[in-house]
């Protein structure tokens, strides 16, 4: 997985809450054997109308948030049903990061899982961050993992807090695979010393 340490970038606000995984990725996009092309089917429903062109009116097809890279999102983001294809498409469409109050449990650890790091902040602080991302000219963020610090546009800094062993996975770019692969010298002296305790297993 790619690291994530600064990233720089433009956030989109859709602060609706309860956004469900039939709403970022419908189930017409899990037929495939494969992840590709999943980044079309993100937030379909939305992003075009009945005859297939770009809704003007949904803001990822609105300058300058069509290359977003972030997005500030409303509270039970990711509710509903489990499919990972959401979190899939969500980062083929290039969202490194998603920044809320609250998100559902079974994405919460897709996202981990897949390298998309999730910002949980208070309810005014989002909302502000929300307001200033909502205008043009204020819509790039900055996002330093390693500080746990957001950088506004306006100069301003919100500190967020994040799982150290989350936050190990991300700036390293570890799936959980990965993750247990750092560890594998006390893996293997585990299994000797299980081994030497109890022979009969071998």
């Amino acid at each position: 997985m790619q690291p994530f340490t600064l990233v720089r970038g433009t956030a989109a606000p859709m602060l609706a809450a309860n956004v469900d995984t039939d709403v970022i990725m419908p189930k017409q996009f899990l037929k495939g054997i494969d992840r590709n092309g999943l980044d079309r089917g993100v937030f379909f429903d939305l992003r075009f109308l009945p005859d297939g062109s770009p809704n003007p009116e949904f803001v990822l097809n609105r300058a300058p948030w069509q290359q977003a890279g972030f997005l500030v999102v409303g509270p039970n983001f990711g509710c509903g049903s489990s499919r990972e294809h959401a979190v899939w498409g969500l980062k083929q469409l290039g969202i490194r990061a998603l920044i809320g109050t609250s998100f559902a449990g079974i994405f919460f650890d897709n996202c981990q899982r897949n390298g998309v790091l999730l910002i949980q902040l208070r309810e005014a602080e989002l909302q502000e961050i929300g307001q200033l991302v909502g205008q043009e000219a204020s819509a790039e963020i900055a996002v330093d993992l390693e500080a746990q610090l957001i950088h506004l546009w306006n100069g301003q800094t919100i500190a967020f807090e994040i799982d150290p062993l989350r936050k190990e996975a991300l700036l390293l770019g570890l799936d959980a695979i990965g993750s247990t692969l750092q560890r594998t010298e006390q893996i293997r002296a585990f299994e000797a010393g299980h081994l030497h305790a109890n022979p009969w297993l071998a």
